[in-house]
Formats: structure tokens, sequence, C-alpha cells
């Protein structure tokens, strides 16, 4: 299967600040690569350079067989690109905003119309298609922006963080629009925060850490090395932690994390539920009174305090702090 993106040695740095370091990345044609990482990462510099939005200092970098900086033009009209604020034009209806796109891309008047009423069908805003922006919730705006992206019918699609803030409901309904895009032979690269969004999407996964790319494989593939399922256990007693503690430490496959303050414990297991209902034995044995329990797979803060030493939601966002940085430069 060939590869319809390739990126080699990337380096980008906003002063001082190196977003990306040296990354390489391949995306097979007709497939998905989830791209996860915590902000100031890199993911959103490496979509800007691949949308040949930002050039970067070192390395090189082909889309749909051309480079994005000798040939931005022709990779512009091969590719598909929502952010992860929804670009739409709030004074404009729906229809208004897809028409403007496909007029921007020469369609023509009556394609660029045909093709806005069919998109407006495909993203159910066909009733609100005739409505302004303003007037759409946020799960709305992002699937008009996705449609957007989706006039020109490009072969590639880069997705920046598509969900974020959005509800549960909003979110399951946009991962069935990309689902639908992809069988139909769109490849598409997918940035997200979100494992399980990566798990319910993605072919394969790339991990970038400091603009690094620090683990590939599939979501289960990651969810493995992090060390399976695991038991979280939250005592109503603090001072049961120690023993609590102990009898763990008799299942546990890896090392146990402590939060004291919340009298919880988390040990990686192996063995389901049957090493589950083991440990409860024990724990009422010991007469240990347990607040909460359960059993559950990792998550993102999971796999990304093991492979980067940090969770998601403390990592700084060096890309935003850099972009900052070379505005007030020049």
């Amino acid at each position: 299967m060939a590869d319809i993106v390739e990126a080699k040695g990337l380096v980008k740095r906003y002063g001082k600040v190196v977003a990306l370091d040296g990354l390489d990345l391949t995306v097979p044609q007709g497939t998905v690569l989830g791209l996860l990482g915590p902000n100031g990462a890199g993911k959103t510099t490496l979509v800007s350079i691949l949308a040949t939005l930002l050039q970067p200092d070192e390395g090189t970098a082909n889309v749909a067989g051309f480079d994005v900086c000798n040939d931005p033009e022709e990779v512009r009209k091969r590719i598909g690109l929502s952010g992860q604020f929804a670009a739409v034009d709030e004074h404009l209806t729906g229809f208004e905003n897809l028409d403007m796109v496909g007029r921007l891309y020469r369609k023509g008047r009556k394609a660029s119309r045909d093709r806005a009423r069919e998109l407006l069908e495909v993203f159910d805003l066909a009733e609100a298609g005739d409505r302004t922006a303003k007037t759409y919730s946020g799960g709305m705006r992002r699937r008009l922006d996705l449609a957007g992206a989706l006039v020109a019918e490009p072969p590639v699609l880069f997705l920046d963080e598509p969900t974020s803030g959005l509800d549960p409901r909003s979110r399951t309904g946009l991962w069935g629009v990309i689902r639908d895009l992809v069988a139909r032979g769109t490849t598409l690269l997918l940035t997200t925060q979100y494992l399980e969004e990566a798990d319910q999407l993605a072919d394969d996964v790339v991990v970038i850490d400091h603009g690094h790319a620090i683990a590939h494989g599939t979501p289960a593939e990651l969810k493995t090395s992090v060390g399976g399922e695991r038991i979280e256990v939250t005592v109503r007693e603090t001072g049961d932690l120690p023993s609590a503690q102990t009898i763990l430490t008799g299942f546990a496959s890896g090392e146990i994390s402590i939060d004291e303050q919340r009298g919880t414990l988390i040990a990686p297991i192996a063995g389901g539920v049957p090493t589950l209902t083991k440990a409860l034995h024990e724990f009422e044995a010991s007469k240990i009174d347990l607040f909460d329990v359960g059993l559950r797979r990792p998550t993102l803060d999971d796999v990304f305090l093991t492979l980067t030493g940090h969770v998601a939601e403390e990592a700084v966002s060096e890309e935003a702090d850099g972009q900052k940085s070379e505005e007030m430069a020049g």
C-alpha cells in the first residue's frame, strides 16, 4: 500500500522552542492514522506544515506525491483541513458557507450550489441549511466545518482535534461521519488527545511528545504497552491505604500508584475479572471498607504517564507559546 503522506526529519522552531524535532511519519493511502500527543507535543505544527500553512526549518514532506514546500498549490488541491476551531462565517447560512468554499475552489455556480446541498444532507444539516451559522450548536458548527473541508472532495483529509469541546453525543455523531468518509476511500490524519477517539477511528497510531515520535502501534498495542487492565480502588478510610497497597501488590503486574488525598490506588494487573474477584475477597477478609472499586482499561493519561512521565493535562502548550514568541519577534 503506497504512502500518500510522508514526512522525514521535520524540524520547526519558534524562537527557542522546538515544536518538531526530526519527526518522521508515513500514512498509507486509504487508512486512518491517529496522531496522539498532549498540548504542545507538535501535533498542530505538523498538520500546519502538511497543509502548507507553515514551512519546516528542516526536513521534507510530501502529500499525494507533491512536496509541501515546492508544490504547495498542488498539495492544496488534494487536501481538506478542519482545525481545532470551526472556521465558519457566523453571518452566513450553512448553505452559503459551503457554497462560498465551492466558489473559492472555482467549481462554478451550479456545481458549488449542488455540492453544498449534497454535503448538508450528508452531515444532517439540511433542515438548518438556510439558517445563519450563529444559530448553530457547537456540534453543528463542527459538522459544517468538516463539510467545508470536503467541498473539493479531497483524497487526503487532515482533522486537528475535530471533537475537542464537543459533548459525548455530538462527538459520537461526528465519529459516524468520519467513518463514512473513510469507507469511501478518504485517507485521514487525525490528531487527538482522546485515546478512545483513536481507538474508535484509527488503523494505526503514532504518539508524539516534544516533537518526537515516541511510540507507534495500534490502539490495542498502546494500551497493552502500559500494562493492560487496571484495578482502581478507593478506600473509605485513608488509614487503610498501606494495607490495601499490600493486598494489591500480590496481584499487581507493575508499579502501584497512590493518591493519598483521594484514598485511591491503581494497580496494573493481568487476568481481568477473575483477578479483580480474588482481590475483592482479600479486601473483605482483611475488613477493609471500600468506597469504590473498578476494573478499567488504560486511558490516554495512563499512556502518557508511562511514556512521557506526565499526563496530558499537565503539558504546557509550547506551540502556542512559540507562535506568540514568533509574532512578538516579528
